[in-house]
């Protein structure tokens, strides 16, 4: 009967253990997931201020545009929380948006290597910050789902561990469709 008492114990805490130290994996795998995301908004943020500067030497009447694009990618920059860089990233995309809008109206500028230059590393870049922000979601998805998993979910209270927030858009005009008008 003891043999079988110390057995059921020890199952327990080898249990208790490799659940532990999965939270601590999924925890991890989050902030790394973070991180890269992170990275890659840095590099954002770095293209912003040169495509600002070359489309200002053929559009200087659009001052306010481009004035506001730099504020709102100051604001994500130093944004804290996720809801606030959710919102903040929303605001960036749009004033991105309308800093592409500009060029159209200007062929020279389109037709400027310098501009087609950044604006080819800022689509590559959007491209890694959807990939980045897809492999948070789904490492933050799996975290969380752990969470609330019998029994585990004894184990994640007893050390603390807590469920994190999705990025997510937050701005209802990148919800909307693209309106192709030929």
């Amino acid at each position: 009967m003891l043999w079988v008492l110390l057995i059921v114990v020890a199952l327990v805490a080898v249990y208790g253990i490799a659940t532990y130290n999965s939270f601590v994996r999924l925890s991890s795998q989050v902030d790394e997931a973070f991180a890269t995301m992170d990275v890659y908004l840095k590099k954002r943020y770095d293209l912003i201020p040169n495509l600002v500067e070359v489309v200002k030497k053929y559009a200087a009447h659009e001052a306010d545009t481009l004035t506001s694009v730099v504020e709102a990618r100051n604001a994500a920059m130093g944004a804290n929380g996720m809801a606030a860089r959710e919102q903040a990233e929303a605001q960036l995309t749009t004033g991105l948006k309308s800093v592409f809008a500009i060029a159209e109206s200007y062929p020279e500028l389109r037709s400027s290597d310098n501009y087609a230059a950044l604006q080819e590393q800022l689509t590559t870049t959007e491209e890694d910050i959807a990939s980045a922000r897809k492999y948070y979601n789904a490492v933050v998805k799996n975290l969380n789902s752990k969470l609330m998993m019998f029994p585990a979910s004894f184990i994640a209270g007893t050390f603390g561990f807590q469920p994190r927030e999705f990025f997510m858009v937050s701005a209802p005009e990148e919800r909307e469709n693209v309106k192709v008008q030929l």
